[in-house]
């Protein structure tokens, strides 16, 4: 990677090119909108509380009670001190969203490329390709953001590696912490424990390399200095990680206590997620190749054919109305692979996927062995449930596979992979000292292998009967005749996309044909291959997310509109806590405006889930009481929506009269079925051994009431003629949340599975509930000192490039 003088100009320009390219296929954000992204419209309504507290106070509360009864934001965009990370980031990703990420896209692929040696026109190239790999681009769409921007580095994490490897020790140092920081930072772990994985392999690769030309000293300086990268970049993140770990271990995340399901039944998995959910969505594997052909099993859920499809003119012919006609067809169900459903196919390009095939045929690197091996391995395991001997084993023993959701979203591997190694083919073309046999063998073996294939897929599509999971249901509601439509709609796109990706690949293989040929220069074959693969994916990626996906600002920072049966709640100036069974554990619009036992998370606190699971989904009122539930929506019999107000619901605390032991958490969660909570608590004796006074008295005249709220500090004041226990609704965290009565730090415990309790003396005290989480504290200090060390280390390694260039240059 040259930085000479020349070199830093001719990058210069290819970082704007991609501002202009980012900014041209999102150019709505050019009149001030903003893409619609369902994801985030739950995020906003998730983070409301915590950010209008930031607002107003200027403190960072670390806590909000406005989802699942009470949470950290640890994952809610919390702000840490030190975070020096997030502040390159703002500078890296200065574009407005979401063109910001397709240029994090282009940046991290072309400075892999460039690491890789690549022509900085085929670095280009190769970039584009990347970034508008559909799956890329798809999970803008939906508002995925911090999965895009994990991706967006790893890329430039690579880049890092692979300078280390060819001895540029100070540059490799440098890319990797920093990239490594930023990925981390990223705050999307699964996204980067599948490029570890690909590491792994890359590193069997270095490693087998090192043996047959015996550089084991070179290899071993490698790893060495690898290590620290990564572990600097890692610790500038401490706040993050440490908080994140906290908080996954409370979490449906971490590890459960509980040995039995609602329904009694053993409970298999108890170290993380359930297989079943893990691979709810797995790829199919002739679905796979819709990596090449987009809509082979239909593209997504909602397939947009307007009036080309067999159903708009059924619809016309039955006398609906075109513009009904019209809207149905806009959204058609044509997806029929074994996934629940998708936003779009995983498309990385006809043309790259063949030159992916060429590369495996002309490219000699060890960088195609690494890309070869992570791009299988990306496939095998994407397949989840449909090759279960792999993903079973990874479930079982490989450590912390289990924590991660939706095993088909490791195919971003294969996304980042296949376009590296297609552009090393092309590279490799350019080389003189390739034959021009070599050359046209490999081409022709490459053409006929990726023709035989789509010509197979042609001639055998009568294998496949295009039915989806869902077909049932469409049949049911809009009967068999419109079903078989759509069918014959699921067909048609097969093979016209088959016949498009054929026509892309023989477009391709001419254009490479005749610059081996001597007919085309290189700038002319760069120009036509850009144009083909520009096409050919923004084509695609136009289909799924285009401007109509763009909305006013305003709409996406108010996302939610307030109906009359908010406004009604929102009279009631008290503390307490809403359901709406409509939206159920999952949905954040409740959030937005009220305090919410619901919430839209993929690590919900644990706790909150078991309630839902054994006691809520079944109608147990008393739950809902011991939560502080006052307002339950409900619907009348014309289906309008009422707030039903719920007379028992507990309050924010009350003194009990018993603590019920149990030795387990089974015991626990069973017995709030039939305990009368308003007098009872109940406790597990193993988490906390030393309560052993069970019995309490209480009078009329025994009050604690709530008198202060603040998301971080809850203030009550008790009043008890007897020593007593108060039971508080608001969840137990035992890291971070401090009892103090009096100002004197209290020991508080759980109770009723979720909810804290406080030993309290007899008479008037004032009781203060402060959330100091000490990860927060440690996890900055940490953070300070990696980053302080690692700028040392970064400013010493240029100081040095620079006293050597220039002791260069006087020899």
């Amino acid at each position: 990677m040259k930085l000479g003088f020349k070199a830093l100009f001719v990058h210069f320009f290819v970082l704007v090119f991609f501002v202009v390219a980012a900014l041209l296929y999102f150019n709505p954000v050019l009149q001030g909108k903003v893409i619609q992204q369902s994801d985030i419209v739950q995020y906003t309504g998730m983070a409301k509380e915590q950010n209008n507290f930031r607002k107003v106070t200027g403190e960072e509360p670390y806590w909000t009670n406005s989802a699942f009864g009470g949470m950290p934001t640890f994952q809610l965009g919390a702000y840490y001190p030190h975070n020096y990370v997030k502040k390159l980031d703002n500078l890296i990703r200065f574009l407005p969203r979401p063109a910001d990420y397709l240029f994090v896209y282009f940046l991290g692929f072309y400075i892999l490329l460039c690491c890789l040696k690549v022509d900085y026109r085929l670095a280009a190239l190769g970039a584009l390709a990347f970034g508008f790999s559909t799956y890329l681009i798809i999970i803008l769409g939906v508002g995925h953001n911090a999965k895009a921007h994990a991706i967006g580095y790893l890329p430039m994490l690579l880049g890092g590696i692979v300078l280390v490897f060819r001895k540029k020790y100070i540059g490799g140092f440098i890319l990797t912490a920093i990239a490594m920081a930023l990925e981390v930072g990223a705050n999307h772990y699964q996204m980067t424990y599948y490029c570890m994985l690909l590491i792994l392999i890359m590193g069997a690769v270095y490693f087998v390399n090192a043996i047959l030309k015996k550089k084991f000293k070179h290899f071993a300086i490698s790893i060495g200095i690898l290590l620290l990268a990564v572990a600097l970049g890692i610790a500038t993140n401490a706040t993050g990680l440490m908080a994140t770990k906290e908080y996954a271990d409370w979490s449906t995340r971490g590890k459960s206590e509980l040995t039995v399901n609602p329904d009694g039944s053993p409970k298999e998995n108890r170290g993380g997620l359930s297989k079943e959910y893990i691979t709810q969505y797995s790829y199919g594997i002739v679905e796979s190749l819709n990596i090449f052909v987009p809509r082979l099993f239909g593209g997504s859920n909602g397939e947009n054919l307007g009036e080309s499809s067999k159903t708009f003119n059924f619809l016309t012919d039955q006398g609906i109305t075109r513009t009904q006609a019209i809207s149905f067809s806009s959204r058609l169900p044509l997806y029929w692979g074994d996934q629940p459903g998708v936003a779009a196919p995983a498309y990385i390009g006809a043309v790259i996927f063949f030159l992916f095939i060429v590369g495996l045929f002309i490219v000699q690197r060890k960088a195609k062995w690494w890309l070869f091996g992570g791009t299988i391995m990306s496939l095998i395991l994407s397949w989840g449930k449909n090759f279960s001997l792999l993903t079973d084993f990874m479930i079982d023993y490989f450590p912390l596979y289990d924590k991660f959701r939706a095993v088909s979203s490791i195919q971003v591997i294969l996304e980042l992979c296949a376009p590296v190694l297609a552009v090393l083919a092309v590279n490799e073309l350019f080389k003189n000292k390739v034959t021009s046999t070599k050359k046209i063998n490999a081409l022709k073996i490459s053409a006929i292998t990726v023709v035989s294939i789509l010509i197979s897929l042609l001639l055998f599509k009568g294998m496949f009967n295009f039915s989806g999971s869902d077909d049932a249901f469409i049949k049911q509601n809009y009967g068999n005749e419109l079903m078989a439509l759509i069918k014959l709609d699921r067909e048609a796109v097969y093979t016209n996309d088959t016949l498009r990706s054929l026509l892309f690949i023989a477009l391709a293989s001419i254009t490479l044909w005749l610059y081996i040929k001597g007919k085309v220069k290189e700038n002319l074959l760069v120009l036509g291959l850009g144009v083909l693969i520009l096409v050919d994916l923004v084509g695609v990626d136009k289909r799924y997310v285009n401007k109509e996906d763009f909305v006013s600002k305003r709409q996406m920072n108010e996302p939610f509109r307030q109906t009359a049966v908010d406004k009604q709640i929102a009279e009631d100036e008290g503390n307490y806590r809403v359901y709406d069974p409509q939206e159920g554990l999952n949905g954040a619009r409740t959030s937005y405006f009220h305090k919410s036992i619901g919430g839209y998370h993929a690590a919900k606190p644990a706790g909150i889930q078991d309630l839902f699971d054994f006691h809520i989904y079944k109608g147990k009122v008393s739950v809902l009481n011991m939560l502080n539930v006052k307002y339950v929506v409900q619907q009348d019999e014309e289906g309008r929506s009422y707030p039903a107000v719920n007379p028992d619901a507990n309050g924010n605390a009350w003194f009990i009269k018993k603590l019920v032991p149990v030795t387990t958490a089974n015991e626990e969660i069973q017995g709030l079925g039939t305990l009368d909570n308003k007098n009872e608590a109940i406790f597990n004796t193993s988490n906390f051994p030393n309560i052993n006074r069970f019995a309490f008295q209480t009078d009329s005249t025994t009050t604690i009431q709530l008198k202060d709220y603040k998301l971080n500090h809850l203030i009550y004041i008790s009043k008890n003629e007897n020593a007593g226990v108060a039971v508080f609704s608001e969840m137990y965290y035992g890291n971070g949340w401090n009892a103090y009565i009096d100002g004197v730090l209290t020991d508080h415990f759980k109770v009723d599975y979720v909810l804290r309790a406080l030993k309290i003396p007899e008479g008037e005290h004032k009781i203060e509930f402060k959330f100091e989480p000490k990860v927060v504290k440690d996890g900055s200090t940490i953070a300070l000192a990696s980053s302080s060390l690692l700028g040392f280390l970064i400013m010493l390694g240029i100081g040095f490039t620079f006293w050597r260039s220039r002791k260069k240059e006087k020899v």
